[in-house]
């Protein structure tokens, strides 16, 4: 049998061709990889010598999946349909072939990985990897028999939540519900397999009576598939909106699961290739790409981090304790550091508390929690006992003067290369880094609440931080599984400036008489999360109307703040945290709070508007020209000039929908010169918040987009 593949190692034992597939990094289904597969599959089929094949991965995966910059690259659903169907034909192969195939899962075997696995005849896993079919997450169905075989081995009820919801399980669980065939620990994986293996050879097991397609036991009756069907689209229809993918698959198996096998694959692959060549797959496909690459900039390519195993953390408030948190559960030493011994007890209690779900979910027991505490968690009031940290991060009051203070005294304690990140939302890094005898080490670390959830890390370069130190910053926001974005230092830096761009434009409406209560509905049926009176509420109206004044003092008239911003931040109804802020929130539910209602009728009348109509376009139009003038003139500025990192902090930070593929993608959907002359018209209208920027200009008369090609 042919042996000499670059991407598979192929071993002869006892009759059995193990194909070990090795496709760095994550064995990836490129076409080159998925050619040479297929070509010692059929070596071996027709070896006389081979009696039984084993595939099986190497490092952390079994496969990947499909390589989705080559999907990316199809426009036409004409063109990438013989391309489906061509891999249908290697699964088909392996399914139907004349000889038994045993997947060996390694590692994780998700997407086509999992595709590939239910081709074969028996399925043994390593205890603790995972499988499944997460297509879905970037806007795709699984296009290689997965919608049709999936089903057939685990039922429709659970092919339908691990295929619309493209969450995994674990091998375990897989083996109750009937995908693996086997799990055993990982040393004896290929022994195990060989022993499958044998099993074939011998008769004990016949591979034509294990093909997947043949499998009709778990699969519902006409009524029961009517009623799961059903029940699978309403709660679609509940989470999926804007999405394409999940009503897609749910229609694969509706349509599908039928004993003809070929005319199932068929209608997938119809459906996969309507959801490949749309925008909402372009989008989450370019997101998931850029996500992989955040941070990876030329300024740091070939930068050794530092290693940081402990950190200490100033001040355990809520933003505090959420990032020790972080520290702890991906494996750091934390130090925290607070002004008194009743604080500390109030920071661990915190703590504490950002445990709770994954405790109440069965992540994680108590004991656990209570031994990981005591480890790795150092609590003191002593600056003096931080010097042992590799990295220090700073979330106390929001006052230069303090700030400073304290790093000025940590320089005089700390070793020379230790990073001091403060996670200030708003202060400028190169004024705070302007005290220490070497501001090159100061990068700012703006986590977002709740840190131990949110997605997103900014990290702020000051202008003296050094490479080193922005080079260990990425691999720190990394470490701790955050998407790192990099940015410069400006009023705001790039999120909460963006953020007030964004959203910020709802009380010029309401201030022209259009109701509140609209605008939030719109925003909402855009796809962002909350409105922004809503937002507003929960992050606190004062801590909002303090950085807009920041924004006016620094950045001029076009930040100048609302009239009804003003008249709202006079009442002293800050939302949430004093009862009342737009909503009242003394009852059961949020009501719209009175007093403010109050105040918005009296200045409407002072001034004579009345009451006004808008469609939800108009207002979501408005919104968001004036953000993406804000990101090209922060562009211009030079807070951040990569697109594709602007757009993975408004989804990550914002809650920007993501199927919608962040602001800048969206202005080149909408067409720049499309968004300059509705910027022009409202600068008309509404005066010099709306002037465009002068690159939106240049890139309108020029026909540039901010993607390019």
């Amino acid at each position: 049998m042919k042996t000499d593949y670059r991407t598979i190692k192929v071993e002869l034992n006892q009759g059995v061709a193990t194909l070990k597939l090795n496709n760095p990094p994550v064995n990836q289904l490129s076409k080159p990889f998925v050619e040479e597969i297929k070509d010692a599959l059929i070596n071996a089929f027709r070896d006389d010598g081979v009696k039984a094949v084993i595939l099986t991965g190497t490092e952390k995966n079994f496969i990947a999946g499909a390589d989705i910059t080559e999907i990316q690259q199809f426009k036409e659903k004409n063109d990438i349909l013989p391309f489906v169907m061509e891999n249908n034909k290697l699964l088909n192969s392996i399914e139907q072939g004349p000889k038994p195939v045993i997947a060996a899962l390694n590692g994780n075997c998700l997407g086509g990985g999992l595709e590939i696995a239910m081709a074969c005849h028996y399925r043994i896993a390593a205890q603790g990897i995972q499988v499944g079919q997460p297509e879905v997450q970037i806007g795709l169905i699984p296009g290689a028999g997965g919608t049709q075989r999936l089903p057939r081995l685990v039922g429709l009820p659970d092919g339908l939540t691990m295929i619309a919801t493209g969450q995994p399980i674990s091998a375990e669980e897989g083996l109750k519900k009937g995908c693996i065939d086997e799990v055993v620990v990982p040393g004896s994986l290929l022994e195990k397999a060989l022993e499958a293996a044998q099993g074939f050879i011998s008769g004990k097991l016949n591979h034509k009576e294990r093909m997947t397609r043949l499998r009709k036991d778990k699969l519902p009756n006409f009524l029961m598939k009517k009623g799961i069907i059903s029940f699978a689209k309403n709660e679609a229809e509940k989470k999926g909106k804007g999405y394409i993918a999940p009503f897609k698959a749910i229609e694969a198996m509706e349509r599908g699961l039928s004993d003809d096998f070929d005319a199932d694959l068929k209608i997938e692959a119809e459906l996969f290739s309507d959801c490949a060549v749309s925008d909402v797959a372009k989008n989450l496909i370019g997101i998931f790409l850029n996500t992989r690459a955040a941070g990876r900039l030329p300024r740091i390519k070939g930068i050794e981090p530092q290693k940081i195993k402990t950190v200490a953390m100033l001040g355990g408030g809520t933003m505090g304790s959420g990032i020790v948190n972080l520290l702890l559960s991906n494996g750091f030493h934390a130090i925290l550091w607070d002004i008194n011994d009743e604080a500390i007890q109030k920071g661990v209690s915190a703590i504490r508390k950002t445990y709770d779900f994954p405790i109440k979910k069965g992540k994680m027991t108590q004991e656990q929690l209570d031994r990981m505490l005591k480890e790795r968690l150092i609590t003191t009031t002593s600056l003096e006992e931080l010097g042992r940290s590799d990295l220090i991060i700073e979330a106390v009051l929001e006052d230069m003067k303090i700030k400073q203070g304290i790093w000025k005294q940590l320089e005089g304690i700390c070793r020379l290369e230790v990073i001091f990140g403060t996670n200030t939302s708003a202060l400028p890094i190169t004024e705070m880094a302007s005290v220490l005898k070497d501001p090159g080490r100061m990068i700012g670390l703006h986590f977002f609440n709740p840190a131990e959830r949110m997605q997103l890390l900014e990290i702020i370069c000051g202008k003296k931080t050094s490479d080193q130190t922005l080079a260990t910053s990425v691999a720190f926001g990394r470490a701790i599984r955050k998407v790192p974005i990099v940015v410069n230092d400006g009023p705001g830096f790039y999120v909460s400036r963006q953020l007030g761009a964004l959203l910020g434009e709802s009380t010029f409406m309401v201030g022209e008489g259009v109701d509140a209560a609209l605008i939030e509905e719109a925003i909402l049926d855009f796809g962002l999360p909350m409105g922004p009176a809503t937002l507003g509420d929960l992050t606190g109206l004062d801590i909002n109307y303090h950085v807009i004044k920041n924004f006016e003092r620094n950045l001029g008239e076009r930040w100048a703040i609302s009239p009804i911003y003003e008249l709202v931040y006079q009442t002293g109804c800050y939302g949430r945290k004093t009862g009342a802020g737009w909503f009242d929130y003394s009852g059961e539910k949020p009501v719209p709070n009175p007093k403010v209602e109050e105040v918005i009728k009296k200045y409407l009348k002072e001034i004579g508007i009345k009451p006004q109509k808008v469609s939800h376009k108009e207002i979501v139009d408005r919104m968001l020209a004036r953000a993406i003038n804000e990101a090209a003139l922060m562009i211009e500025e030079g807070i951040c000039d990569r697109p594709q990192d602007m757009d993975l902090a408004v989804i990550y930070g914002l809650g920007y929908p993501p199927y919608r593929g962040g602001i800048l993608r969206y202005a080149d959907a909408w067409g720049v010169r499309n968004v300059y002359e509705h910027l022009s018209k409202l600068e008309q209208q509404y005066g010099v918040r709306f002037k465009p920027a002068p690159l939106l200009k240049e890139m309108a008369e020029s026909g540039r987009t901010f993607y390019g090609s």
